[in-house]
């Protein structure tokens, strides 16, 4: 890092930051409260809320938002007439998965090969503490010189919309001149990024049943409709066979103008086993930035372990489609909908029921906040440019934050780099990352004021 002092003294605060992500990372607060207790999202929300305090902030609140989940918030006041800028973050965790897998606790920071393992401390716990360290910068060399709102959602990873209809209900909460949302990641280490693009998503239940009860294989097989096979049947219907996603209706043949994603690199990144083919058609960057693109998440059938010699009377199957922008997420959902209905065979019964929706995004990224942040990446990473980049994921929040306040820039940063493996087993964070986008956060907050 360079001799700027705000360099200088985020580099100070790096063992502070890890003290405090290993306190929040300990929170098991993933917001399924069947499977984690309440208690620990209501801990690490009270963890933030009082950071917040430590830091000045004012009007500090733990929002129970229509979830029933616990969103931050705090006001930070700055000069008068300064310009308001809105620091999001969530401390909600995915599940850690098999914790077997893990090879030291998931809920325990843990260094490691120069990287902090831990669920979370990419995603995005590392983003609270980065918003932290870019703020003690400031204070420590001059001053906030903008106004600061933070929010930490509390419900973010489970897609369920709570901090999106609490804005919703109090549009004058989080008004803001720019917004960052500190929630992506740089295309790798090293290389400074916004995200330019989010795709949206659906999530859509299909049930398929054949048969009033489960019958004997032996007796019945080869007559009776299995239930099992017609649901395979349907979902084998949503895939070309170059494995493109395939939903009537929807087009598939946009393409990426920006950042190239060699296919050499995006195998290493997806760890693809050898001899195992890519799916789709097109560049890289086309099939996970500009396209549709289906996953089956989950099928109800019997486990191997137990199967019984049955044909099945009912299989049901959770199916995520993600849309590019400019892909409408509800229509989407109606395609797909449609789609799976239309598909099923033998007369089966099927049903379809969407369960969760996010909007796709689009960032302006000839607004003056993007030049401020460019500038703040060019010191933060010496010799490097800011590029632009796509995300597979999606962030709904985006498109509710650009609807209420639609003269708000918004800026999508943040620590989840390939290397991260966010969502995975072995979660990890670059300190080095932290240190250097903390260090780009603070010095965008002071070019910004001055816009």
């Amino acid at each position: 890092m360079s001799s700027n002092p705000v360099a200088e003294t985020v580099a100070s605060l790096m063992p502070r930051a890890k003290a405090e992500l290993t306190e929040l990372v300990a929170f098991k607060s993933v917001a399924d409260f069947d499977q984690f207790p309440k208690s620990q999202s209501e801990g690490a929300a009270k963890w933030v809320a009082e950071a917040l305090r430590d830091e000045g902030f004012q009007d500090v609140a733990l929002l129970d938002t229509p979830d029933g989940t616990q969103s931050v918030y705090g006001f930070l006041p700055g000069p008068a007439g300064a310009k308001t800028v809105l620091l999001y973050a969530h401390y909600d965790v995915q599940p850690p998965l098999d914790e077997t897998a893990w090879v030291t606790p998931p809920f325990e920071l843990t260094e490691r090969d120069g990287r902090w393992y831990g669920r979370g401390s990419a995603d995005c716990k590392g983003g609270v503490v980065m918003h932290l360290l870019a703020l003690r910068a400031l204070k420590a060399n001059g001053g906030v010189p903008v106004n600061v709102k933070v929010i930490a959602e509390g419900s973010e990873e489970q897609g369920t919309g709570g901090l999106e209809r609490y804005a919703e209900q109090h549009p004058e909460l989080l008004t803001a001149d720019a917004i960052v949302i500190g929630d992506a990641g740089n295309f790798r280490v090293g290389q400074p990024t916004v995200t330019s693009t989010l795709r949206g998503m659906t999530l859509v239940r299909v049930k398929v049943d054949t048969l009033a009860g489960n019958l004997h294989s032996g007796q019945f097989g080869g007559a009776a409709p299995d239930a099992l096979g017609a649901l395979i049947r349907v979902l084998d219907s949503l895939r070309a066979e170059d494995g493109s996603t395939t939903v009537d209706g929807l087009t598939g043949d946009a393409r990426w103008e920006g950042l190239r994603y060699e296919e050499e690199q995006f195998r290493k990144d997806a760890k693809v086993l050898d001899g195992v083919e890519l799916i789709g058609s097109g560049a890289v960057a086309d099939r996970i930035w500009a396209r549709p693109a289906v996953t089956v998440l989950g099928i109800d059938c019997p486990p191997v372990v137990g199967a019984t010699p049955s044909v099945q009377a009912g299989a049901r199957a959770l199916v995520s489609l993600r849309v590019p922008p400019g892909v409408d997420a509800a229509e989407a959902a109606k395609l797909l909908q449609a789609h799976l209905e239309a598909h099923t065979p033998w007369g089966a019964r099927v049903s379809t029921e969407q369960i969760g929706q996010g909007q796709a995004f689009r960032a302006d990224t000839t607004s003056p906040a993007y030049a401020a942040m460019a500038e703040a990446m060019s010191v933060a990473y010496p010799g490097q440019e800011m590029q632009y980049a796509g995300q597979g994921g999606s962030i709904p929040l985006c498109n509710t934050l650009a609807s209420l306040y639609p003269q708000a820039e918004i800026l999508l940063i943040g620590l989840s780099e390939p290397e991260a493996q966010i969502h995975a087993v072995n979660e990890s964070v670059s300190p080095e990352e932290l240190e250097r986008l903390s260090v780009a956060e603070a010095l965008f907050l002071r070019n910004y004021a001055a816009v």
